[in-house]
């Protein structure tokens, strides 16, 4: 199979529930944010990627703004006042109706969904003391005033590093894209294998493009055979390199049952990629699945059409604003309150933000087996369990 390299025109981050609100321990009194009326309705900006001239663009703002809404139809005792601006995907545009939001009375943001439109939010809002959560799951842009919520590189990297490791793989290959998303998942993963007491034994990188991939291999097959490495960590997706890869490498005698395939993204998607040979015994991360098909059941019957990937993101955001205000307190979305240790359940699984900007999500480790995928470590329902 040649794979065919598809870049995106933007990033969602460096690449890319009706469900009970986690108690949270307590709110607290730190940290920055306005103050909310408790007894009035919760003033929230979403702010999504419309008005661009793109399709793409168009159908992620409509997942968007009717995950959020069908996750303010399931909050009990809180009411939102949702006000839904337009960022085109753009940085200056995403700052201007930032900016818009804040004067028209909103406590919060919710989104952009794009890295530097995130980026250029937050900074426009930073005087006025009110926090974004983007859909971005780029930590570099993370902190201060802005919080990520979407699965980070670093997150996807420990579970899968403690995971691995735990399994006596402790001997570890990255080989990664050369981009700015391949170092820094280059960078990730390394960190992650250190943290769990691994070794990268190897590291690896070629052009990014077919021909690229194949003047490469060689130097990459024998840094696999001859490094000892116990397991490769992938950081391509299944859009770039990735297939490439999972053929050409055991083509030139890497065998996946001995060295197994690790990525550090979704391997489910397309479905088309589970049928990739290489990639049959290989191991990837992914939310809940029983959560994640509950809520896209739940978004299909509500809206007539498959949810987007990133839907959920706009439902957690809103489940947690609700989550917080449902307690009375007028710190509610302070940075100390959305920080609170014991998290919220969105519709993927549990999750938290931390003082830092980036989140910590629950995943599952699953295993590619007969072109299916197959849970082998579940997601963790609560804090401080496995994985986490």
């Amino acid at each position: 199979m040649i794979a065919v390299f598809r870049a995106p025109r933007k990033q969602l981050g460096l690449a890319l529930a009706a469900l009970a609100l986690l108690a949270a321990c307590q709110t607290g009194g730190l940290g920055r944010g306005p103050s909310i009326n408790t007894r009035a309705p919760v003033p929230v900006a979403l702010l999504v990627p419309g008005g661009s001239g793109e399709a793409g663009d168009a159908v992620i703002a409509r997942n968007l703004e009717n995950a959020a809404r069908l996750a303010m139809a399931d909050l009990q005792g809180v009411v939102i006042d949702l006000r839904v601006y337009n960022t085109a995907g753009n940085p200056e545009q995403a700052a201007a109706v930032a900016k818009q939001a804040a004067g028209e009375g909103a406590k919060i943001i919710l989104g952009p969904f794009y890295a530097q439109a995130a980026n250029a939010a937050g900074l426009a809002v930073a005087s006025r003391g009110i926090n974004v959560l983007s859909f971005s799951n780029n930590a570099q842009i993370a902190g201060g005033n802005v919080f990520v919520l979407g699965a980070t590189f670093e997150n996807t990297a420990d579970r899968l590093a403690s995971y691995a490791i735990a399994q006596g793989r402790r001997d570890v290959m990255i080989v990664h894209d050369p981009d700015l998303a391949g170092q820094v998942g280059r960078s990730a993963i390394e960190s992650a294998v250190a943290r769990s007491g691994g070794s990268v034994v190897a590291t690896a990188t070629y052009e990014l493009s077919q021909n690229g991939v194949v003047q490469a291999i060689s130097e990459i097959a024998g840094k696999a055979r001859n490094s000892g490495a116990q397991s490769i960590f992938f950081t391509a997706n299944t859009a770039g390199a990735l297939p490439l890869l999972a053929q050409l490498l055991p083509e030139n005698r890497v065998d996946p049952e001995q060295i197994k395939f690790i990525g550090l993204t979704r391997w489910d998607i397309p479905p088309q990629t589970l049928a990739l040979p290489g990639l049959q015994g290989g191991w990837f991360a992914l939310p809940d699945p029983g959560l994640t098909a509950r809520f896209e059941a739940r978004y299909s019957a509500a809206y007539g059409e498959p949810a987007h990937p990133a839907a959920g993101l706009a439902y957690d955001g809103i489940a947690a604003i609700g989550a917080l205000a449902g307690q009375g307190q007028s710190d509610a979305l302070t940075v100390g309150a959305l920080t609170q240790g014991s998290g919220f359940a969105g519709v993927n699984g549990v999750f938290r933000l931390r003082p830092d900007g980036t989140n910590q999500r629950a995943l599952a480790v699953a295993e590619i087996r007969n072109n299916q995928v197959f849970v082998i470590d579940p997601a963790p329902r609560s804090f401080g369990g496995a994985g986490l």
